[in-house]
């Protein structure tokens, strides 16, 4: 995958979400028992959206340059997207107006050494902060030892999401949940793909992991695209067994892209008993290079 082609982005989400609704849900008649097409017709969403038909079939051939907020409003409405899926048109449609050019090299990610001391500062709870490719960029202790099945890649930055789908059978043990945590990182990309969608970097990963993971290419095919929210995550650790840890993922303000994550457990319930015995066992550990070097900046 060498680039990120902004109009088949754009063509592929529009058609996808037209085609998961009915005339039934849309509100609209039925007519004809034969439709020749799966989901809405074009001209159907253009009536719902309040547009003309050749400016829809345009916006869906991949062209959103111009449009405006209320027309991107009202298209979201008529295709009932959901939040994820509206700020995903509303990324699609900024960078379409603006001239096409080479993709873009981020600068390397380093994380400010006062951003590693409160890291290390949460004693008790594993937390580490990441970017929007699944990058671990700094971890406190616990989360080191949390994420051991992760960081057995020797591969750095750790990625999440080259475990999930390059290590199928690792993650499948260390997720309960593999099949949802699948769903939603691949999700989560296609998202920041819409954010970045000349990030050199993601696009390599998307790539990668297109050329190597049949699960995954299936999952990006989906167009499915999820925000980044606070949940509960179901955890098998190899040490101490079951654990099922509330997270919140806050974004850092003074480092746009960055995210804290952090896991917890409620006091008196079993996965804070684990959480404590992952912490003496951790103390035990050599610390390993598990991310990118703190510094000052």
């Amino acid at each position: 995958m060498a680039t990120m082609d902004l109009r088949t982005e754009i063509r592929e989400f529009l058609s996808s979400r037209r085609a998961r609704i009915t005339p039934e849900q849309a509100g609209l008649p039925a007519y004809g028992g034969n439709r020749r097409v799966k989901g809405l017709r074009r001209e159907e969403v253009a009536v719902l959206a309040g547009v003309s038909v050749d400016y829809y079939v345009r916006m869906e051939r991949g062209s959103l340059a111009g449009a405006s907020d209320g027309v991107l409003e009202a298209l979201a409405s008529a295709l009932q997207l959901d939040e994820a899926e509206r700020d995903h048109l509303f990324h699609l449609a900024r960078p379409s107006g603006a001239p096409s050019g080479p993709r873009r090299r981020r600068p390397a990610v380093t994380v400010r050494s006062t951003l590693q001391q409160v890291l290390d500062a949460i004693a008790d709870a594993p937390a580490w902060i990441g970017n929007g490719r699944y990058d671990v960029l700094a971890m406190n202790q616990l989360g080191r030892a949390l994420y051991s099945p992760v960081l057995a890649d020797p591969r750095r930055p750790a990625n999440t999401a080259r475990f999930v789908y390059l290590h199928p059978e690792a993650a499948r043990d260390f997720f309960v949940d593999y099949d949802r945590i699948a769903g939603d990182v691949a999700a989560k990309l296609r998202m920041e793909a819409g954010r970045n969608p000349h990030d050199e970097e993601l696009i390599a990963l998307v790539g990668e992991l297109s050329t190597r993971s049949e699960v995954f290419r299936r999952r990006w095919a989906s167009q499915d695209v999820r925000l980044r929210r606070s949940g509960r995550k179901r955890l098998h650790h190899p040490i101490v067994g079951r654990l099922d840890l509330d997270v919140e993922s806050l974004e850092l303000p003074a480092e746009p892209g960055l995210h804290l994550i952090v896991y917890t457990a409620p006091a008196g319930t079993q996965t804070a008993d684990n959480l404590a015995l992952l912490a003496s066992w951790a103390a035990t550990q050599q610390t390993p290079a598990t991310e990118l070097e703190a510094h000052d900046g």
